[in-house]
């Protein structure tokens, strides 16, 4: 199934009934990847996915001039209408950036947030994290160039940064050539990932019950963005799944799925998380 944002498809899939989780998936996803954390909740919740343009069904609507955050934003907020309530907004890495996005924006109604490994990079430098911040920049700077020189399979510098070396050669073939298939989609990503540059002020006008989510042997770049994070939403709370790294959703989704039952039981009593 899909819904139209301006003429064009975003992928939209819903399940079960009750309190109702939208779940945003990361860059060379698709709705797929929440496939075992929905499995898990379905007899309790309305499961609602998608994906983020250039990924599964979500046709591409950027161009190289129009790459903010705010594009990939659009289509969760078009979900999220589409679902007709306040939702428990769902993210994982860069879905879950693009998730904070969405709140920041309150354009539409949510009733909690869940941020799993959010990579809104910038919040390294601004936290003076400088060293760690240079750590991504320079990955993602040698992974496009590597691409653009003909690396096929230069995904694999991302994947494996994030996740551990060797991950991306032990994934499915499948899962190998959809990142490889999909990788000018993942550079857009990037340009807007540094373009997105919430500030703790900004944060701290959220008061939206919120969950953050990291793994205990991610990078460190992403566990420190988790912290921060963490700091800088007023009412929020850290969790730590710490056999896990960047990929838990897929790796650990009986952990995930879990603190999300709490979170929402939780955000829906009306206390602090």
């Amino acid at each position: 199934m899909t819904l139209l944002l301006n003429g064009r498809p975003v992928d939209y899939a819903e399940r079960g009934t009750g309190p109702c989780l939208v779940f945003v998936p990361g860059s060379f996803s698709t709705m797929a990847a929440w496939r075992p954390i929905s499995e898990l909740l379905a007899d309790r919740f309305r499961i609602v996915t998608t994906s983020l343009m250039g990924f599964g069904g979500t046709e591409e609507q950027r161009t190289p001039d129009g790459l903010a955050v705010d594009r990939q934003a659009e289509a969760v907020e078009a979900v999220v209408a589409r679902a007709g309530e306040p939702v428990h907004l769902v993210g994982h890495s860069w879905g879950g950036s693009v998730a904070l996005a969405v709140a920041l924006r309150r354009n539409v109604r949510l009733a909690s947030l869940t941020l799993a490994e959010a990579n809104p990079v910038d919040i390294l430098k601004r936290s003076g994290e400088g060293d760690l911040f240079d750590s991504v920049r320079q990955m993602s700077d040698a992974y496009i160039k590597a691409y653009s020189n003909g690396e096929h399979d230069a995904a694999k510098r991302v994947i494996d940064f994030w996740e551990g070396a060797g991950c991306f050669d032990r994934m499915p073939p499948k899962v190998r050539e959809y990142a490889i298939l999909t990788t000018p989609a993942n550079i857009f990503d990037w340009s807007a990932c540094y373009a997105f540059q919430p500030s703790a002020a900004d944060c701290a006008t959220l008061d939206l019950p919120t969950l953050v989510l990291y793994g205990g042997r991610s990078h460190p770049a992403a566990r420190r963005m988790a912290e921060i994070l963490a700091t800088w939403l007023p009412n929020s709370r850290l969790n730590e799944i710490a056999a896990a790294a960047h990929f838990l959703i897929t790796t650990h989704p009986t952990d995930v799925a879990s603190q999300l039952a709490l979170h929402v039981a939780t955000a829906a009593s009306g206390r602090a998380t």
